[in-house]
């Protein structure tokens, strides 16, 4: 994996309880609030200075439409989240995609290094497939008087992506603790 192991390690304990988070509100109200995709990029803006700090992160170059640019990494990952949310801002509109999913793949976006996007999408794909099984379960099972108020469980056939989309980034975080460069 391209993410730098340390850096994995500093943002996992600040992020996993935001996804956790995220994956109960979206699965309680089907909505993913407005103040976890604000937490999850202060975490990036703050806790990345100190896992990437830019004054002693090497730049890298790349282009921007006709321009090379150089910058540090830290700064790639925050352009991350400006590509990711007018994407997402489009699938919305297009009625493909929730907002609250939108902003919290761009809030995201920045963890995730553009070499491991091959990994980070088999990881969404299996945490897409996993959550959808196991909400469904619950769903028509026992499980459901646990919680016999969930808006998830009367919508049909919408579905939390909250829930697969926070899975999904805690565990490509955790995963890069241990694999990460």
């Amino acid at each position: 994996m391209q993410i730098p192991a340390v850096a994995a390690a500093w943002f996992l304990p600040f992020v996993l309880p935001i996804c956790f988070y995220v994956a109960f509100t979206d699965m309680r109200e089907m909505r993913i609030k407005n103040h976890a995709v604000l937490a999850l990029t202060l975490v990036y803006i703050v806790i990345g200075l100190i896992a990437i700090p830019p004054w002693s992160t090497g730049s890298l170059s790349g282009n921007l439409g006709l321009v090379t640019v150089s910058m540090p990494v830290y700064f790639w990952q925050l352009l991350h989240i400006v590509v990711v949310l007018v994407i997402g801002i489009f699938l919305n509109a297009a009625g493909t995609m929730g907002a609250g999913d939108a902003k919290f793949l761009a809030a995201a976006s920045a963890f995730v290094w553009l070499g491991d996007l091959r990994i980070m999408l088999m990881i969404l794909t299996a945490c897409v497939l996993a959550a959808v099984v196991t909400h469904r379960l619950a769903k028509i099972t026992r499980l459901r008087t646990i919680a016999p108020h969930w808006e998830s469980w009367s919508r049909g056939k919408q579905f939390p992506m909250g829930f697969a989309l926070g899975g999904s980034l805690a565990m490509y975080l955790i995963l890069g603790t241990v694999l990460g460069s």
